[in-house]
């Protein structure tokens, strides 16, 4: 079977994209270690973790413009080595509001990448769903390995050790994509980037029904997975009594199941359509967080976090979603744009989930999860069965 140059790319942009990932993962198994060195409490650590993925939502519009200014190679080689210095400097955090300040660094750094990686594959698949969600496995990749070790070292060696690891992962495949990928012409290099920021030609893109609806979707759902991402390993130490070690296992299996359901679903988007992949997606998501909450058997429990993995691996036919509205000179800044908009509304999901477990309990907590998962499925199957066409 012969090589081509666009595997290659793919390949390494999913690897890039499994360093940012890996950063941003490495903190959650270690949660309760950096809770008690600070002395704070899950709040206050939701917030600097939303705080962070606020960021990472930010950078999404801004990483788009510049990709599509100085090219997709320059701004993806930004993105890893600024997340593998951020990470450096989040172990070396000598107080919580420096712990803060480097949770927010890291989020803005890891946040170039997406926007550009995705933008750079449009150039070279059709099949942008199965490319889409190839590339996007790196996450769940990355969430699969780095709960596992980071909660061994964390436990060892105490949660500096673990945050840091992410400067071992992102030097090499730095190296690998400045080596092995190619330059890109900019989209747009002449246009001055002021000009893309205008309020207008933002107004009207986010304003499109078809637009409109998909970013509800994105928000919620992605308020539902931040919230995961965040909590999950915690809510199963202390709502099912797991010890750490057995809550990072939890959370691989968790990430074993995005793994493959990124890769499922994005064929299966392109094959079957968009709405029926995200729909399935979220109603799976919907029954395993319920599942995790009621659940009191160890089957049970495995069985629960198997579809909420599957209920979060939507992004794979969400983003080819956004892009199917896009025309290709959009794609750039507009599919930035769109992300930007949904992982900052969606980055609440943190502080969200750490919030109503200190006011109520991770029981209650993850059922309001489970509650908007439902949500959005009812609105995606309302949409379909109603013919609204959005």
């Amino acid at each position: 079977m012969r090589w081509h140059y666009r595997t290659t790319v793919l390949a390494l942009c999913l690897l890039a994209f499994f360093v940012t990932y890996f950063a941003r993962m490495a903190i959650s198994p270690v949660i309760p270690f950096i809770a008690d060195d600070f002395d704070v409490t899950n709040t206050q650590i939701g917030f600097a973790l939303s705080g962070m993925w606020l960021a990472y939502g930010l950078s999404q519009f801004p990483s788009g413009v510049l990709g599509d200014r100085f090219g997709e190679k320059r701004v993806i080689l930004v993105a890893v080595g600024g997340t593998a210095a951020a990470s450096l400097l989040l172990a070396f955090a000598p107080v919580f509001a420096a712990f803060v300040v480097f949770a927010i660094l890291l989020g803005l750094v890891a946040g170039l990448h997406y926007t550009v990686a995705v933008t750079l594959l449009s150039r070279t698949y059709d099949e942008l769903g199965r490319a889409v969600g190839i590339h996007s496995m790196g996450g769940p990749l990355a969430g699969l390995v780095a709960p596992v070790v980071a909660a061994w070292i964390g436990v060892r060696f105490g949660w500096r050790p673990a945050v840091a690891l992410a400067l071992l992962v992102g030097l090499p495949v730095f190296a690998l994509f400045a080596w092995r990928v190619r330059s890109t012409e900019p989209r747009r290099p002449e246009q001055p980037m002021r000009e893309r920021f205008e309020l207008d030609a933002v107004v009207e893109l986010v304003s499109r029904p078809s637009i409109a609806f998909t970013l509800v979707i994105a928000m919620l759902g992605t308020f539902i997975v931040q919230g995961l991402l965040t909590f999950l390993p915690t809510f199963l130490v202390d709502h099912h009594r797991y010890s750490a070690t057995q809550a990072g296992v939890a959370f691989s299996a968790f990430f074993v199941v995005r793994t493959v359901g990124q890769f499922v679903l994005g064929e299966f988007s392109d094959r079957y359509g968009r709405d029926l992949a995200i729909g399935a997606s979220m109603l799976g998501g919907a029954i395993g967080l319920f599942g995790l909450v009621a659940g009191a058997s160890t089957v049970v429990i495995g069985a629960s976090v198997i579809l909420a993995g599957f209920g979060s691996s939507f992004f794979a036919a969400l983003d080819p979603r956004f892009l199917d509205e896009l025309g290709h000179a959009e794609r750039g800044s507009g599919f930035g744009l769109v992300r930007t908009v949904y992982t900052v509304v969606g980055s609440a999901g943190s502080v969200g989930a750490g919030l109503f477990a200190d006011l109520f309990g991770w029981g209650t907590s993850f059922l309001i999860l489970a509650v908007l998962f439902s949500i959005t499925f009812a609105a995606l199957a309302g949409n379909r069965l109603l013919e609204l066409g959005y």
